[in-house]
């Protein structure tokens, strides 16, 4: 058996090794090395996969966030609500533009933004919602645009986690993650779906004027050289990086598809185990692209499960330990402990574990019954 991997790069690099090399050489022959040919070419395609009218490459997921509520003009002291169970960048830039942010409960078999919860949080000053699809699942976001057109507030998709996902509205009609809210932003760090080789990043809309505000925004604020027509930063995709995403762009559906055919043999194996819960799926099978594959286990002592399985050489991860809501530097007097139940309780019964393209059966079926041992020895 090969050493198991938490994310398997290398095996997935050496499968297309020979376009990405060439790709990467085109670039390093042309000495476009920013916004080149490669950039555009990768903007076009990604556009034409989600069917969306513009995506506007940045450097990075956490610049596309920041970057997508500029462009929404967003007012210092606005309110913009979230979920308290993410990772940390998500309200990171909400509190970067000095806006406030406001940290809501989690479904508990989704683990994504709990819809009554968004209701209970809208006050005077909402002026979004950032839902988050966690692991590769979107979240409701029939029911979020329903909220968000009733109280006129943006929805910024957060799609760092769900690229190639695809939602299914109630009359059947089907969009991909982060095409349905005003605007979304994405993430190409090397571990995602659709990863690069360094860092990168997107945002998505399909608002024409939105869409020619962020173009100015990621560039300095400039349309045209030294012309500075809005407050920008400066964030861009470069080539290298848009090279290696084009050519792993064409792979996405079956990379996703290899995941999903990982996860059902990890819910195989668990299946009945009355003290391990497989990931909740909501909706149609294209709904989830197991971005992580992350199980809760109940009865048993989580982190020494952890450590026993990081002594096998399994590695696995927690995500995510702290809820945004105890974190130092997002505490708030505003948050109460009984608000966040569902988060409270998942922090000390979530594990992923390794998921990615070039799992193989010998280990998932290592994996598995280490973890089921482990749990039928420590009842």
């Amino acid at each position: 058996m090969k050493k198991i991997q938490m994310v398997d790069l290398k095996g997935q690099y050496q499968k297309i090794k020979n376009v990405v090399d060439a790709s990467i050489q085109e670039v390093l022959d042309t000495t476009a090395y920013i916004n080149g040919p490669k950039v555009h070419q990768f903007q076009k395609n990604l556009e034409n996969y989600l069917g969306i009218k513009h995506v506007i490459p940045c450097a990075n997921g956490t610049d596309a966030l920041q970057i997508a509520m500029m462009g929404l003009d967003l007012k210092p002291g606005d309110e913009v609500i979230t979920a308290d169970f993410t990772f940390a960048a998500t309200v990171e830039v909400i509190a970067l533009l000095h806006l406030t942010p406001v940290l809501v409960d989690v479904d508990p078999k989704t683990f994504n933004i709990d819809i009554e919860a968004i209701k209970k949080a809208i006050t005077p000053k909402t002026k979004a919602i950032v839902p988050v699809h966690l692991f590769g699942q979107c979240a409701n976001m029939e029911a979020i645009m329903e909220i968000a057109k009733a109280h006129n507030l943006f929805v910024i998709e957060d799609n760092a986690q769900a690229i190639g996902a695809t939602y299914t509205f109630s009359d059947g009609r089907k969009a991909k993650a982060g095409t349905i809210g005003h605007v979304a932003s994405t993430s190409f760090f090397p571990s995602k779906n659709l990863g690069c080789y360094g860092d990168g990043g997107a945002i998505f809309t399909n608002d024409d004027d939105l869409a020619h505000q962020l173009r100015g925004i990621v560039n300095h604020g400039m349309y045209e050289r030294y012309h500075h027509d809005v407050v920008g930063v400066n964030s861009r995709l470069d080539s290298i990086q848009a090279a290696v995403l084009d050519t792993k762009l064409e792979h996405l559906d079956r990379y996703n598809a290899a995941r999903l055919k990982a996860a059902d043999a990890y819910d195989k194996a668990f299946k009945d185990h009355k003290d391990i819960v497989t990931p909740f799926r909501e909706g149609s099978e294209d709904n989830h692209v197991f971005h992580q594959y992350t199980l809760k286990v109940k009865g048993t002592n989580r982190d020494a499960l952890v450590k026993h399985l990081n002594e096998k050489e399994i590695p696995c991860g927690v995500y995510y330990p702290i809820p945004l809501h105890l974190q130092k530097a997002y505490k708030d007097s505003r948050y109460k402990e009984e608000d966040f139940p569902v988060t409270t309780q998942l922090v000390k019964e979530v594990i992923s574990l390794p998921m990615h393209t070039e799992l193989e059966d010998d280990q998932i079926e290592f994996i598995t019954s280490t973890i089921i041992n482990f749990i039928n020895d420590h009842k």
